[in-house]
């Protein structure tokens, strides 16, 4: 699993790179971010999750059963939504709610 970055929807705040763990986002000549090296990342989401404008999804790759699948995530109050969306076109959505994930 990794990320990929729209980088015409990229804002060049640089959040995702501050946040990211093992410093794998840069910055290009235009100040839109990006992935040097999509192979390295780790898939904590934690830029997936600081991104407020939805240039960064998951990229489901066809080694995890993902065959190009690409997953974005939108949060509103305390549910997360995953949506998903097969490279034919097919979406679909996750929804969980913090609240309950991790009662038990």
């Amino acid at each position: 699993m990794s990320i990929r970055i729209d980088r015409d929807r990229c804002i060049r705040c640089g959040a995702c790179r501050e946040i990211c763990p093992g410093n794998l986002i840069r910055q290009a000549v235009d100040g839109t971010a990006y992935l040097r090296h999509p192979e390295e990342c780790w898939g904590c989401a934690s830029c997936l999750k600081e991104c407020r404008h939805g240039a960064i999804s998951y990229f489901l790759g066809a080694d995890i059963g993902g065959q190009g699948s690409r997953m974005q995530t939108l949060q509103e109050g305390n549910l997360t939504h995953w949506i998903i969306t097969r490279p034919g076109g097919e979406t679909f959505t996750i929804t969980v709610d913090r609240n309950e994930s991790n009662k038990y």
